[in-house]
């Protein structure tokens, strides 16, 4: 059997009964190749959304129309049930990790190379120890693979420029580059608390009491 590499392998007969086999050819003929991809939201950076950057994201030509609509959903719902705002366990809020994945619903519906007419998900997935999955789940108008690598490619560039806008962090296990940084801010902050006369101040390298 000829590989999409061009290379061939040799299947043994048995397994032509026994095992399973991928058939391309139904996912060529569909127009539409998915995406299945996800990115890991460090669930520090999840909150309420300020009125500030309520005001802020309100500036977005996609997100406008569902803050205006949202904002007035909960501020019913709140009013309905004279709930007392001032604590934040009360009422109804927008987060700012469901307003981001409206916006890449809307950003993905008018995406010019994603398919319209097939299932586009943008969904939350379970916590893991990476963080929170946003998963994005589309086709693409295109089956051909260079095509599709790039459209995919584009797609999550933007997803990662943008994400920062929503004050998200997207988790990563810490680098080299985090390790040395730290580095640097200890000994910057050790150094800061020493004084004139050589001595340290506070508890950072403090001297032991004589015995």
């Amino acid at each position: 059997m000829r590989n999409w590499d061009n290379t061939v392998t040799t299947i043994p007969t048995y397994s032509l009964i026994s095992d399973s086999f991928k058939n391309w050819r139904a996912m060529s003929e569909s127009g539409g190749r998915r995406i299945k991809r996800a990115i890991h939201v460090d669930v520090n950076s999840i909150k309420f959304i300020t009125e500030s950057q309520m005001k802020r994201l309100t500036k977005s030509r996609l997100l406008s129309q569902y803050i205006l609509d949202k904002s007035r959903e909960v501020e019913d719902y709140n009013q309905s049930r004279s709930e007392d705002l001032s604590s934040a366990l009360n009422g109804r809020r927008l987060t700012n990790i469901g307003t981001f994945r409206a916006y890449l619903e809307v950003y993905l519906r008018n995406h010019p190379h994603i398919h319209r007419n097939m299932t586009l998900l943008v969904r939350q997935l379970a916590p893991q120890a990476t963080g929170v999955p946003i998963e994005i789940y589309a086709f693409t108008t295109t089956v051909v693979w260079a095509e599709y690598e790039r459209i995919q490619s584009d797609l999550f560039d933007h997803i990662f420029a943008v994400v920062g806008e929503f004050d998200l962090r997207v988790f990563q296990a810490p680098s080299g580059y985090d390790m040395a940084a730290l580095k640097t801010a200890i000994a910057d902050n050790v150094n800061t608390n020493i004084d004139n006369n050589g001595n340290t101040s506070g508890s950072a390298g403090a001297a032991p009491p004589n015995s």
